[in-house]
């Protein structure tokens, strides 16, 4: 299991009410205040709009090497291309860790494609945060070994958050702790989501959401970095992104430093062989934790720092022998500066790409097409939702994120099982959602339109799903040509009539078929208050053997086969009439012979 959202609380700010503000913080740690040169290379991001939660809680500072990772002979390599030279042990992640990553990145990529998250920047929050779930000590589900529990949240230092699970998640009945790989606060997994459900999520399928296991905690940590329309590889939403993890900018430098050496390439290790962090912010440390902490703890200035001063990141005031000062990361298509902002003395430092120029606003949504969309049950809508972003002269708004919401009215999806998505418009302004597919449910549904990041009035696009139509059958024919023969009082044999339904010479499935017992008038036959009948399953007591002459709720089955129930016969010699019929109009009429009893 791995590391805590952290954010900070000034000693005495946070009360009991600061539960009520978990949405859109998710973490318990915190990093040392970034001041002097290193804070001046780097302007200070926005802060967030919510007050931090997590109380301040401390984190791995240790930093990647210089060099690139390279596997070592015979590992597996993960990175993005092929690297030469000795692969650092840093860059080795353990295997099931490394595949709760990956598995996130996919599944968040199939139901927010427009977010484009990088399974590397999860492996850096789990870095900082746990150390990779402390070296990998998980069992084969993922689960922590033993529980990663942050200090107890009791506002001595830290925030003061009562406890809200009952001890459920954290073991503490008294207060809240951070939990799991990824350190969410109880309150946050539980109810601190976008839809006050939480952000806890069911990452492994096993039906559970648990933040000590890495699949459910890598998907919830994935979900909450895509938060609000955010696409990963715009600077400014990985920037924000991060922040709202752990609002510190030594965070941030950190955590884009271990994401860009995790892009530059990396190599799975068993679980339980990653390399343990060692340096942690040494202003703060994992107080009450049993003494599980991964690595050591430091409960004062680390190496270098003095009382009350936070060194940089690493433990040191200076870089030590293989490590540098984080820059940005390389962009998620592979290009962009190398892992950190320092190169080694021999080499300039890679200038830092100027961001993107964001784009215009759009002060508008408008629908594309002026009829709703429509489809049969089960079936995909031909045409997908669609939406123009204009900005207030009515120009077309390239790259601004778009959100789709379905009403939970309709059972209808979009792929991935997902609810809502979020797309970016095209050049043309066009925003485009992603194929949706009808369920069962029928009736008529609105697909809520907003954009993402800006204030526009939303637009709503209409829906119908349709009931599927009733299959057809244009002929009915007998299986077997032998006659059909019983003697007055006696039963028909079992299975005595079957019958095959086509439609346009093909098998016709789920066919609703009626039988009915009929008189002979060729003009205008009726049913038979005489001779053959059914017996109504379903009927007790006397009624159980009182004669049915017409069957309705037949169906043929996937072959177009119906085999009918047992015919009775009465005292009534002669012969007799079974009519077939559908609701397409196909008949077919069979006759059923019933001799008198031998001596009658």
């Amino acid at each position: 299991m791995a590391a805590t959202f952290r954010r900070r609380l000034q000693r005495g700010a946070a009360s009991t009410a600061v539960a009520a503000l978990v949405l859109a913080a998710l973490t318990a740690s915190q990093a040392p205040g970034a001041t002097g040169a290193a804070a001046a290379k780097r302007p200070p991001a926005p802060p967030p709009a919510d007050t931090p939660i997590d109380g301040g809680s401390a984190y791995y500072t240790d930093l990647p090497p210089l060099n690139s990772p390279v596997p070592p002979h015979g590992s597996h390599h993960t990175g993005q291309g092929p690297a030469t030279g000795r692969g650092p042990a840093e860059a080795g992640l353990p295997a099931t860790v490394l595949a709760a990553y990956k598995k996130a990145a996919t599944t968040i990529g199939t139901s927010d494609p427009g977010c484009r998250l990088p399974w590397q920047l999860l492996a850096g929050i789990g870095k900082v945060e746990s150390g990779q779930a402390r070296g990998g000590a998980v069992d084969a589900e993922g689960t922590t070994v033993q529980p990663i529990l942050g200090p107890q949240l009791n506002g001595r230092g830290f925030a003061r958050i009562t406890d809200t699970d009952g001890g459920r998640l954290d073991g503490d009945l008294t207060h809240d702790r951070a939990v799991g790989p990824m350190q969410f606060i109880p309150s946050t997994w539980s109810d601190g989501g976008p839809d006050g459900t939480g952000w806890g999520a069911d990452g492994n399928g096993d039906g559970k959401k648990d933040p000590h296991n890495v699949f459910d905690a890598a998907l919830a940590a994935g979900r909450y970095l895509c938060a609000g329309g955010r696409d990963l590889t715009a600077q400014g939403d990985l920037d924000r992104a991060i922040l709202g993890y752990n609002h510190s900018e030594e965070y941030l430098r950190t955590v884009l430093s271990w994401y860009a050496f995790y892009r530059n390439g990396t190599h799975e290790v068993p679980d339980g062989k990653g390399v343990l962090p060692v340096h942690r912010d040494p202003g703060r440390h994992d107080s009450d934790n049993g003494g599980r902490s991964a690595g050591r703890k430091h409960h004062g200035p680390g190496p270098g720092g003095t009382p009350g001063k936070s060194p940089r990141p690493g433990g040191s005031g200076k870089p030590g022998k293989g490590q540098h000062h984080p820059g940005k990361p390389g962009r998620p298509d592979g290009t962009g500066p190398t892992p950190g902002g320092t190169q080694p003395p021999t080499q300039k430092p890679t200038p830092t790409p100027e961001p993107p120029t964001r784009p215009a606003h759009p002060t508008t949504l408008v629908r594309t097409g002026d009829k709703d969309l429509s489809t049969t049950a089960g079936t995909e809508f031909a045409t997908p939702p669609q939406v123009r972003a204009q900005d207030a002269k009515g120009k077309a708004v390239a790259g601004a994120p778009v959100r789709f919401t379905l009403p939970p009215t309709t059972d209808a999806r979009f792929p991935g099982g997902a609810t809502a998505v979020t797309v970016k418009t095209d050049k043309d302004g066009l925003a485009t959602a992603p194929t949706l597919r009808a369920g069962d449910r029928t009736g008529t549904f609105s697909i809520r339109v907003t954009a993402a990041e800006h204030t526009a009035p939303a637009v709503e696009v209409g829906a119908t799903v349709k009931a599927k139509p009733a299959p057809k059958a244009d002929k009915l024919a007998r299986t077997s040509d032998k006659a059909l023969t019983a003697t007055a009082g006696k039963a028909f044999a079992e299975d005595a009539v079957e019958i095959k339904a086509t439609y346009q010479d093909k098998t016709a499935a789920g066919v609703a078929v009626t039988a009915t017992m009929v008189t002979d008038d060729p003009k205008q036959p009726v049913e038979n208050d005489k001779g053959p009948y059914f017996k109504d399953p379903e009927a007790t007591g006397a009624d159980k053997d009182k004669p049915v002459r017409t069957l309705t709720g037949l169906t043929t089955d996937a072959n177009g086969l119906l085999k009918l129930p047992k015919i009775y016969t009465d005292a009534h010699p002669g012969t007799f009439l079974l009519r077939l019929t559908t609701a397409d109009g196909a008949v077919l009429t069979v006759k059923l012979k019933v001799a008198a009893p031998a001596g009658s």
